[in-house]
């Protein structure tokens, strides 16, 4: 009875759609999986996302194929923002309402090199994404929110091909995307082809009201109406091969390319309300960005028991860009630069098998990673804005050192542990047109996860993790290169609080972080789950951006400066449902035939707490009070076609972000329809709709900064719907 007025309260508003359904079809099957610890006996049976989910000694989610294809995204950020516990803005996907940097990325168990458009990879070169709730041993615990791991498609056995063709709405015209994926395999070698191409062309319109200091430094208050225009297009590569030596050794090279052009141009409207106020100029911009990596990893099995595997890798990450204010058609400045960062990585781990159940592991995880930017602001006569400055090379280094071990260890049917102990030491250093600025910091990791299942059958159990984790700077975060607000050009006069320059912090020390997790997890009929958790964290030393006045090199006069630093101490905590399932087996008694029906459902409630701000909304940058995604898909009786829809929402809120700064977000709104038709059985058409949300751009809704005296600017954005049909082959 409890079951049921849980799920009655979640999914009452969809019963509706259950009064005509017919049979049930078949389970997809799910994916592979390659077990992460050694097993003496080989499991050759496929997995589904369930059962992998299921059998983790930790807490996470999967999502296989099925959650991919099902509403024909045509990028994986678009699949990440109805996943449950993750919100998506345009700093990416992020979890538990943490800003950006709390979430850690990562693409098959690796960090995501900087640069990395998870908004421009295609969905069909994803096998699944893993949503992981704590940090681990074996992974960086640069995760205090959690990790997303992205699992790329790996090498078949078999000879296979599949080809997508999609189209999606645009400003002017559709839009095409293709995507090829070929596999081959040759005695001992394996080899895929995944390519995808994408187009862009999307128009968002927006308007801006603000109320602030004008061009006399008297109060002024203007609105502008904006149409931002926003094109390009891009292609991604992600070969694999994998060698079988032996029947112990294998061979494994995984490379990814991503590369793309992209094109803005935005054009104001403007209107002065009071006095003279400062509008923004129009602009012109265009740019690329490119990704390179590849890895490779040897794993040599001694025995049943013994098991090594090491890697090395290199990454390249790179972007340039054009920028161009205009006003009255004449370019008023004209901002150039370029952006590079090298990565070198080597990791390695060595398995024990214990007992039957029982495995120790230990590793290690070396990095070096260099960013360099250039950049050049010059004004309509090509005159330098910064002549000291201008051109010059800023320079970071990252150097990561990282040792772990880990026991994981299945103590008897009910109970299974994980303990693990991560050493991370982290050195940086910014070199810029200053002094050079060395930064040491050490983390170490103690991390425990303890799952205890009520039942031999694992349906019902309870996952506890204790963990200790933290955030670093990005290097880009660290470059004490000054960037003057195009507003205020004019280094000779101050500008406004809520129109800063803005500079990097090179002495910036990593936030902290102390986790509990605790969550029961509840496994239906049809892989249905019902699950409920809550989490709390102690973070020191948050960095936030803060604002002030300064005297600085670059300026004759003072001016407003917003700069990352070391804040204060900080505590959130929150709660998290998920329900999904068939319709018939979440609500028997209303729906006992509904077996086409599924249902899916997801609710959150954060809270959080910074020590040196009064409240209240003194939270966390970014962080909602809640969000709920709701959602279902049916098989329609007597037709072959499956329809589906999901609604996601974001709740207002506001945020106290100094003692003299708020900031207020309106409610966001999305919500997603599709329509999927088998045209053979190779072949399949699929249709789908979304509003409220805009790819390759922020949501529908409202921000606004406010200053304790009044000041404020207003933000409003408004996007078109999205449309998308793509058809399905196997070739």
């Amino acid at each position: 009875m409890n079951r049921f007025l849980i799920t009655w309260v979640f999914f009452l508003p969809l019963g509706v759609f259950a009064q005509d359904v017919g049979v049930g079809s078949p389970a997809e099957p799910g994916v592979s999986a390659q077990p992460s610890v050694i097993q003496r006996v080989e499991i050759v049976a496929r997995q589904g996302s369930t059962e992998l989910r299921r059998a983790a000694s930790f807490a996470k989610q999967i999502y296989g194929r099925e959650e991919l294809d099902r509403y024909g995204d045509t990028n994986a950020l678009d699949v990440m923002r109805r996943l449950p516990g993750v919100n998506v803005d345009s700093g990416g996907p992020r979890m538990r309402g943490l800003g950006s940097g709390y979430t850690q990325i990562l693409i098959n168990g690796d960090p995501a090199p900087p640069g990395f458009n998870l908004d421009q990879l295609s969905p069909s070169q994803i096998e699944r994404i893993e949503v992981i709730k704590a940090a681990t041993a074996e992974q960086s615990s640069q995760a205090v929110a959690g990790s997303i791991n992205v699992i790329l498609k790996e090498t078949s056995r078999r000879s296979l091909s599949s080809l997508r063709l999609g189209l999606a709405s645009g400003k002017d015209r559709p839009l095409g995307n293709v995507n090829y994926s070929i596999s081959e395999s040759v005695g001992p070698f394996n080899m895929s082809l995944p390519i995808s191409l994408f187009e862009w062309n999307r128009e968002i319109r927006n308007s801006v009201d603000r109320k602030m200091a004008g061009s006399d430094g008297q109060a002024a208050i203007s609105e502008q109406l904006g149409k931002i225009n926003s094109w390009g297009w891009g292609y991604n590569l992600a070969p694999r091969f994998n060698y079988k030596v032996s029947d112990e050794q294998t061979i494994a090279l995984a490379t990814f390319f991503q590369k793309g052009y992209w094109n803005n141009r935005t054009d104001y409207t403007n209107r002065a309300v009071l006095g003279n106020p400062i509008f923004d100029d129009n602009a012109i911009q265009d740019g690329y960005w490119e990704n390179r990596r590849g890895n490779l990893t040897w794993i040599n099995r001694f025995s049943e028991d013994q098991r090594i595997e090491i890697k090395a890798g290199v990454q390249q990450s790179r972007s340039a860009f054009d920028l161009r204010n205009l006003r009255a058609g004449a370019t008023q400045l004209q901002t150039a630069g370029n952006n590079q960062d090298d990565a070198i990585t080597q990791a390695g781990k060595y398995s024990q098998l214990l007992g039957s159940a029982h495995t120790l592991t230990a590793g290690w995880d070396l990095e070096n990673r260099e960013r360099l930017e250039r950049r050049t602001t010059t004004n309509g006569a090509g005159i330098a804005l910064l002549p000291s400055f201008e051109g010059q090379a800023f320079e970071a280094q990252m150097r990561r050192q990282a040792y772990y071990i880990q026991d994981e260890w299945e103590i008897s049917p009910q109970w299974q542990l994980n303990l693990g102990l991560r050493n991370e030491r982290i050195a940086s250093e910014s070199k810029n047109a200053a002094l050079p600025v060395s930064n040491v910091s050490s983390v170490l990791s103690p991390l425990a996860h303890v799952t205890y299942k009520f039942d031999p059958k694992s349906r019902d159990m309870v996952r506890a993790s204790l963990t200790r984790s933290y955030k670093a700077a990005g290097l880009n975060a660290l470059l004490a290169r000054p960037i003057v607000n195009s507003a205020y050009a004019n280094t000779n006069q101050t500008n406004t609080y809520l129109a800063p320059d803005r500079i990097g912090n090179p002495t910036l020390s990593p936030e902290l972080a102390t986790g509990l997790d605790i969550a029961y997890e509840n496994y239906l009929n049809n892989d249905g789950i019902f699950s409920v958790g809550v989490f709390h964290r102690n973070l020191t030393n948050v960095v936030r951006n803060l604002t002030e006045l300064r005297n600085v090199p670059w300026a004759a006069a003072p001016r407003w400066i917003t700069q990352p630093q070391n804040f204060s101490d900080a505590t959130t905590s929150g709660l998290e449902f998920e329900l999904r399932g068939r319709a018939s087996d979440l609500m028997p008694q209303l729906m006992g035939n509904a077996k086409a029906l599924n249902l899916r459902s997801s609710l959150s409630f954060y809270r959080s707490s910074i020590a040196a701000l009064p409240g209240p909304n003194n939270r966390l940058d970014g962080q909602q009070p809640w969000s709920a995604n709701l959602g279902f898909d049916q098989r329609i009786s007597g037709l072959p076609l499956s329809v589906g829809g999901n609604l996601s929402i974001t709740p207002g809120y506001d945020t106290r972000q100094s003692a003299e700064q708020y900031f207020k977000r309106s409610t966001t709104k999305g919500i997603d329809l599709f329509a999927m038709m088998p045209l053979s059985p190779t072949m399949s058409l699929r249709a789908a709709a979304s509003a409220g949300v805009q790819q390759f751009g922020p949501p529908n809704g409202s921000t606004q900064t406010l200053l304790s005296n009044g000041d404020y600017i207003l933000t409003d954005r408004y996007a078109k719907p999205q449309l998308n049909i793509t058809l399905d082959m196997r070739l």
